[in-house]
């Protein structure tokens, strides 16, 4: 009969219950050999029947190994103060890790510059980290850092978005292209029928910032299948985040669009439309985007924005560093994809989030 695990047995327990000393108990649970066949057979009989596993913390902590890991995010900006979150994540993962020899440097890039990210990345490879955390913004300069890494031989953990075809030990964020589905949905509720849909996003090469147009088509693959809009779905780009970009832009699609009922940006700085429309004395266009920072949280309480989605910046880094200590320290190989949930916060929700 099996022990239960309320009375966990211990090395020494095996060893009197076998009639062996504790070194060959050792031997057998390392597979160190120099054990006789009939004597092994015998502790690993035991070792079944008590449930046995070994104290793993105890061992990570005997060891002393020091882990040395590096993330790699956009730089919180003031006009994009989302990525403030996800230190606060990584800090929470590093006090739960104090009694372990663990330490995390943060570097971070310019979100409108290949460039910037490209300088950052060598510089993570120069370091020799243990580990990698890394938001993948650029698809193409992601790909590439993240092959070198492989060659390397340092485990990448991809936060708030992943490359499909690039080499990482695990993701931990939302499922992008079902978000924008999700976003999709909200709009077909909000949106009369006869009316358009204006998807807006903000980005040089929108391309290549691969989860701002993953979230475009999913929102636009909802409106494939049974809905109730029948207005057109208008997509546009906006180059940077500048009031004159953004005054341009939307000035020309609703000059073009005057249908326009509901507009859905695909990044954190739904603030900024709601400034442009400000600006320009409009009240009634509803608006649906992404995160739970300061001003977008004062637009949900106004009524300016009717839905936020909420990414959980904070509890993808967290997970990020304690995956990546795990696998280092305990070989414990995580699941590849954990999507994290896609929660629709609205005025009424908005106080069980902050």
């Amino acid at each position: 009969m099996k022990q239960k695990s309320q009375d966990k047995a211990r090395i020494k327990d095996i060893a009197r219950l076998a009639g062996v000393s504790i070194g060959t108990v050792d031997r057998v649970i390392h597979n160190r050999g120099e054990v006789a066949e009939k004597t092994l057979q015998r502790v690993k009989k035991i070792l079944e029947d008590t449930n046995y596993s070994p104290n793993v913390m105890a061992q990570v902590l005997k060891s002393r190994k020091n882990y040395s890991f590096v993330s790699l995010l956009p730089d919180p900006a003031d006009d994009n103060t989302y990525w403030k979150k996800h230190p606060l994540g990584i800090e929470r993962a590093l006090e739960e890790l104090q009694p372990f020899p663990v330490k995390l440097a943060t570097l971070t890039f310019n979100m409108q510059s290949e460039k910037d990210f490209q300088s950052k990345a060598e510089s993570v490879i120069a370091l020799k980290p243990d580990g990698v955390i890394l938001a993948p913004i650029f698809k193409d300069e992601s790909t590439t850092f993240a092959k070198k890494l492989a060659a390397e031989e340092i485990p990448l953990v991809f936060i708030d978005g992943f490359i499909e075809n690039a080499p990482f030990l695990a993701y931990i964020g939302e499922n992008i292209f079902r978000s924008g589905r999700v976003a999709g949905e909200l709009l077909d509720l909000l949106t009369p029928p006869s009316r358009d849909i204006l998807i807006v996003s903000i980005a040089r090469n929108i391309k290549n910032v691969h989860h701002l147009e993953a979230r475009t088509q999913g929102c636009l693959s909802y409106f494939n299948g049974n809905c109730r809009n029948l207005g057109k779905r208008i997509t546009l780009r906006i180059p940077d985040p500048s009031s004159q970009s953004i005054s341009k832009a939307m000035d020309g699609a609703l000059r073009e669009h005057p249908s326009i009922s509901t507009v859905f940006l695909t990044g954190s700085r739904t603030y900024l439309l709601a400034r442009y429309l400000e600006t320009r004395g409009i009240s009634d266009l509803q608006l649906v985007g992404y995160d739970l920072i300061e001003e977008n949280i004062d637009l949900l309480r106004k009524g300016i924005a009717k839905f936020l989605i909420n990414q959980r910046p904070d509890e993808q880094t967290f997970k990020a560093v304690k995956k990546l200590f795990e696998y280092l320290s305990m070989r414990k190989v995580p699941d590849k994809m954990e999507y994290l949930p896609i929660d629709i916060v609205c005025s009424e929700n908005i106080d069980f989030y902050i």
